[in-house]
Protein backbone atom coordinates (compact mmCIF):
# COMPACT_ATOMS: atom_id res chain seq x y z
CA UNK A 1 0.00 0.00 0.00
CA UNK A 2 1.32 3.50 -0.92
CA UNK A 3 2.23 5.80 1.59
CA UNK A 4 -0.09 8.12 0.11
CA UNK A 5 -3.33 5.60 0.38
CA UNK A 6 -2.20 4.95 3.93
CA UNK A 7 -2.38 8.56 4.57
CA UNK A 8 -5.55 9.08 3.18
CA UNK A 9 -7.13 6.01 5.04
CA UNK A 10 -5.56 7.55 8.47
CA UNK A 11 -7.17 10.72 7.44
CA UNK A 12 -10.67 9.28 7.10
CA UNK A 13 -10.43 6.90 10.23
CA UNK A 14 -10.01 10.43 12.12
CA UNK A 15 -12.86 11.83 10.29
CA UNK A 16 -14.83 9.01 11.02
CA UNK A 17 -13.68 8.11 14.47
CA UNK A 18 -16.44 10.75 16.38
CA UNK A 19 -19.15 9.10 14.16
CA UNK A 20 -18.29 5.96 14.96
CA UNK A 21 -17.46 6.38 18.77
CA UNK A 22 -21.39 7.53 18.85
CA UNK A 23 -21.97 4.47 17.04
CA UNK A 24 -20.52 1.77 18.74
CA UNK A 25 -21.52 3.20 22.52
CA UNK A 26 -23.39 1.11 23.88
CA UNK A 27 -27.68 1.73 24.89
CA UNK A 28 -28.73 1.19 28.21
CA UNK A 29 -30.84 -1.46 29.26
CA UNK A 30 -33.82 -2.71 31.38
CA UNK A 31 -34.02 -0.79 34.61
CA UNK A 32 -36.15 -0.45 37.49
CA UNK A 33 -35.23 2.38 40.04
CA UNK A 34 -36.88 2.30 43.42
CA UNK A 35 -34.18 4.71 45.13
CA UNK A 36 -33.65 2.55 47.98
CA UNK A 37 -30.42 3.99 47.54
CA UNK A 38 -28.95 6.54 44.75
CA UNK A 39 -27.04 4.85 41.86
CA UNK A 40 -24.25 7.09 41.10
CA UNK A 41 -23.35 4.84 37.96
CA UNK A 42 -26.74 5.43 36.72
CA UNK A 43 -27.72 8.91 37.40
CA UNK A 44 -25.57 12.34 37.29
CA UNK A 45 -26.42 15.16 39.79
CA UNK A 46 -26.85 18.35 37.86
CA UNK A 47 -25.37 21.15 40.35
CA UNK A 48 -24.51 24.81 39.90
CA UNK A 49 -25.69 26.06 36.74
CA UNK A 50 -28.88 26.77 34.70
CA UNK A 51 -29.98 25.88 31.03
CA UNK A 52 -30.85 28.72 29.72
CA UNK A 53 -32.60 32.54 31.00
CA UNK A 54 -35.89 31.38 30.88
CA UNK A 55 -34.93 29.15 33.60
CA UNK A 56 -35.04 31.36 37.24
CA UNK A 57 -33.10 29.00 39.63
CA UNK A 58 -29.87 27.28 39.70
CA UNK A 59 -29.47 23.45 39.68
CA UNK A 60 -28.35 22.46 42.92
CA UNK A 61 -27.02 19.25 44.44
CA UNK A 62 -28.33 20.13 47.77
CA UNK A 63 -31.94 20.15 46.41
CA UNK A 64 -32.12 16.50 45.95
CA UNK A 65 -32.74 13.62 49.13
CA UNK A 66 -33.65 10.24 49.71
CA UNK A 67 -36.90 9.57 51.84
CA UNK A 68 -38.79 6.54 52.61
CA UNK A 69 -37.32 4.79 49.63
CA UNK A 70 -38.30 7.48 47.25
CA UNK A 71 -36.60 10.68 45.40
CA UNK A 72 -37.51 14.08 46.60
CA UNK A 73 -36.34 16.99 44.25
CA UNK A 74 -36.93 20.17 45.69
CA UNK A 75 -37.64 23.61 44.83
CA UNK A 76 -35.55 26.14 47.60
CA UNK A 77 -36.96 29.85 47.18
CA UNK A 78 -34.21 32.38 47.50
CA UNK A 79 -31.78 29.73 49.08
CA UNK A 80 -28.69 30.26 46.80
CA UNK A 81 -25.96 32.77 47.24
CA UNK A 82 -27.64 36.73 46.81
CA UNK A 83 -31.22 35.09 47.33
CA UNK A 84 -30.85 33.00 44.18
CA UNK A 85 -33.50 30.40 43.74
CA UNK A 86 -32.18 26.94 44.31
CA UNK A 87 -34.20 23.38 42.00
CA UNK A 88 -32.90 19.88 41.19
CA UNK A 89 -31.90 17.51 37.97
CA UNK A 90 -30.30 14.31 37.53
CA UNK A 91 -30.09 12.31 33.92
CA UNK A 92 -28.70 8.95 33.18
CA UNK A 93 -25.25 8.42 32.36
CA UNK A 94 -25.94 6.25 29.80
CA UNK A 95 -28.45 6.40 26.47
CA UNK A 96 -31.48 5.04 25.57
CA UNK A 97 -33.36 4.08 22.53
CA UNK A 98 -36.67 2.59 21.82
CA UNK A 99 -38.75 1.06 24.70
CA UNK A 100 -40.85 1.80 27.19
CA UNK A 101 -40.12 5.02 29.81
CA UNK A 102 -42.24 5.12 33.04
CA UNK A 103 -42.10 6.95 36.08
CA UNK A 104 -44.87 7.00 39.39
CA UNK A 105 -44.16 10.57 41.28
CA UNK A 106 -46.53 13.57 43.13
CA UNK A 107 -45.84 16.93 42.65
CA UNK A 108 -47.04 20.51 44.32
CA UNK A 109 -48.97 23.09 43.24
CA UNK A 110 -47.56 26.64 42.24
CA UNK A 111 -47.05 28.65 39.62
CA UNK A 112 -44.45 29.14 37.37
CA UNK A 113 -42.96 25.76 37.78
CA UNK A 114 -42.54 22.27 36.11
CA UNK A 115 -41.92 19.13 37.70
CA UNK A 116 -40.66 16.97 34.45
CA UNK A 117 -40.00 13.54 32.93
CA UNK A 118 -38.35 12.92 29.48
CA UNK A 119 -35.65 11.97 27.26
CA UNK A 120 -32.83 14.53 26.10
CA UNK A 121 -30.19 14.54 23.25
CA UNK A 122 -28.70 17.62 22.00
CA UNK A 123 -25.38 19.76 20.68
CA UNK A 124 -23.88 19.58 24.70
CA UNK A 125 -23.76 15.55 23.32
CA UNK A 126 -22.56 16.62 19.66
CA UNK A 127 -26.07 15.77 18.57
CA UNK A 128 -29.43 17.46 17.21
CA UNK A 129 -31.92 18.64 19.40
CA UNK A 130 -34.33 15.28 20.10
CA UNK A 131 -36.15 15.09 23.01
CA UNK A 132 -39.85 13.33 24.65
CA UNK A 133 -41.35 15.00 27.22
CA UNK A 134 -44.14 14.27 29.96
CA UNK A 135 -44.31 17.61 32.11
CA UNK A 136 -46.41 18.66 34.94
CA UNK A 137 -46.87 22.52 34.83
CA UNK A 138 -47.62 22.76 38.56
CA UNK A 139 -49.97 25.80 38.16
CA UNK A 140 -52.46 22.70 37.29
CA UNK A 141 -51.72 19.54 38.38
CA UNK A 142 -54.95 18.45 37.00
CA UNK A 143 -53.35 18.25 33.83
CA UNK A 144 -50.13 16.57 32.06
CA UNK A 145 -48.26 18.82 29.49
CA UNK A 146 -46.47 16.60 26.47
CA UNK A 147 -44.17 17.39 23.55
CA UNK A 148 -41.29 15.71 21.66
CA UNK A 149 -38.52 17.73 19.53
CA UNK A 150 -36.96 16.62 16.27
CA UNK A 151 -33.48 18.13 15.31
CA UNK A 152 -34.52 21.07 17.31
CA UNK A 153 -38.27 21.78 16.16
CA UNK A 154 -40.88 21.29 18.52
CA UNK A 155 -43.57 18.88 16.89
CA UNK A 156 -46.09 19.16 19.57
CA UNK A 157 -48.56 17.66 21.49
CA UNK A 158 -50.66 19.26 24.21
CA UNK A 159 -52.29 19.37 27.66
CA UNK A 160 -54.35 16.46 28.80
CA UNK A 161 -56.67 15.81 31.69
CA UNK A 162 -55.43 13.00 34.30
CA UNK A 163 -57.20 10.56 36.28
CA UNK A 164 -56.52 12.54 38.97
CA UNK A 165 -54.57 15.42 39.74
CA UNK A 166 -50.92 15.03 41.06
CA UNK A 167 -51.09 16.25 44.34
CA UNK A 168 -53.70 13.54 45.09
CA UNK A 169 -51.18 10.73 45.85
CA UNK A 170 -49.00 9.08 43.35
CA UNK A 171 -49.70 9.07 39.43
CA UNK A 172 -48.21 6.44 37.05
CA UNK A 173 -46.97 8.03 33.77
CA UNK A 174 -45.59 6.77 30.75
CA UNK A 175 -44.43 6.68 27.16
CA UNK A 176 -43.51 4.19 24.43
CA UNK A 177 -41.24 5.02 21.85
CA UNK A 178 -40.78 2.58 18.93
CA UNK A 179 -39.79 3.48 15.11
CA UNK A 180 -42.21 5.78 13.47
CA UNK A 181 -44.44 6.42 16.82
CA UNK A 182 -44.58 7.79 20.31
CA UNK A 183 -47.08 6.73 23.07
CA UNK A 184 -48.28 8.47 26.07
CA UNK A 185 -49.95 6.66 28.53
CA UNK A 186 -51.77 7.44 32.40
CA UNK A 187 -52.74 4.47 34.56
CA UNK A 188 -51.92 2.43 31.67
CA UNK A 189 -54.06 3.99 29.90
CA UNK A 190 -53.16 5.32 26.33
CA UNK A 191 -53.71 9.32 26.00
CA UNK A 192 -51.88 10.37 22.91
CA UNK A 193 -50.47 8.39 20.14
CA UNK A 194 -48.42 10.38 17.48
CA UNK A 195 -46.82 8.92 14.60
CA UNK A 196 -44.98 11.97 12.62
CA UNK A 197 -42.14 13.74 13.97
CA UNK A 198 -40.45 10.95 16.06
CA UNK A 199 -37.49 11.09 16.90
CA UNK A 200 -34.61 7.99 16.17
CA UNK A 201 -31.46 9.08 18.13
CA UNK A 202 -31.01 7.53 21.56
CA UNK A 203 -31.30 9.71 24.47
CA UNK A 204 -30.22 10.05 28.44
CA UNK A 205 -33.51 10.29 30.55
CA UNK A 206 -33.80 13.07 32.70
CA UNK A 207 -35.77 14.14 36.07
CA UNK A 208 -35.86 17.89 36.86
CA UNK A 209 -37.81 20.45 38.79
CA UNK A 210 -37.78 23.80 38.07
CA UNK A 211 -39.14 27.49 37.48
CA UNK A 212 -39.10 30.13 35.21
CA UNK A 213 -40.11 34.00 35.17
CA UNK A 214 -40.31 34.43 31.41
CA UNK A 215 -42.21 31.40 30.25
CA UNK A 216 -45.65 32.87 31.78
CA UNK A 217 -47.73 32.07 29.30
CA UNK A 218 -47.43 28.36 29.20
CA UNK A 219 -46.26 27.59 32.41
CA UNK A 220 -47.82 30.31 34.34
CA UNK A 221 -46.95 33.77 36.17
CA UNK A 222 -44.10 32.61 39.12
CA UNK A 223 -45.55 32.98 42.18
CA UNK A 224 -43.07 32.82 45.00
CA UNK A 225 -43.88 29.91 47.65
CA UNK A 226 -43.88 30.38 51.54
CA UNK A 227 -40.93 27.43 51.81
CA UNK A 228 -39.62 24.69 50.29
CA UNK A 229 -42.02 22.92 47.16
CA UNK A 230 -41.28 18.94 46.59
CA UNK A 231 -41.61 17.19 43.65
CA UNK A 232 -41.78 13.20 44.82
CA UNK A 233 -40.48 10.25 42.56
CA UNK A 234 -41.76 6.87 43.29
CA UNK A 235 -39.49 5.32 40.77
CA UNK A 236 -38.72 4.54 37.67
CA UNK A 237 -38.38 2.59 34.80
CA UNK A 238 -37.31 1.67 31.56
CA UNK A 239 -38.15 -1.85 29.27
CA UNK A 240 -36.43 -1.66 25.88
CA UNK A 241 -38.84 -2.56 22.71
CA UNK A 242 -39.60 -6.09 22.24
CA UNK A 243 -39.07 -7.01 26.21
CA UNK A 244 -42.06 -7.40 28.12
CA UNK A 245 -42.66 -7.55 32.07
CA UNK A 246 -39.18 -6.41 33.71
CA UNK A 247 -40.45 -5.30 36.76
CA UNK A 248 -44.09 -6.05 38.84
CA UNK A 249 -44.98 -2.01 38.55
CA UNK A 250 -44.75 -1.63 34.91
CA UNK A 251 -47.86 -1.57 32.66
CA UNK A 252 -46.12 -4.23 30.47
CA UNK A 253 -46.92 -6.57 33.50
CA UNK A 254 -50.99 -5.55 33.18
CA UNK A 255 -51.31 -5.87 29.00
CA UNK A 256 -52.34 -9.45 27.88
Amino acid sequence: MSILRILSCLVALAILAPSLARAEKPLGGAFFDSFDSFNKKRWYISDGWTNGDHQSCTWARRALKLEKSKLVMFFLPEAGPDKTNLCAEIQTRARYSYGTYEVRLNTPKNSGLNASFFTYIGPVHGMPHDEIDIEILTKDPSKVSLNRYLSGKPMGGGEFPLPKPTTEGFQALAFRWEPGAITWYADGKEILKVTSGVPSAAQKIYLSFWSTQTLSEWMGRYKKPPGPLRYTIDWVGYTPLGETCQFPESMLCKEP
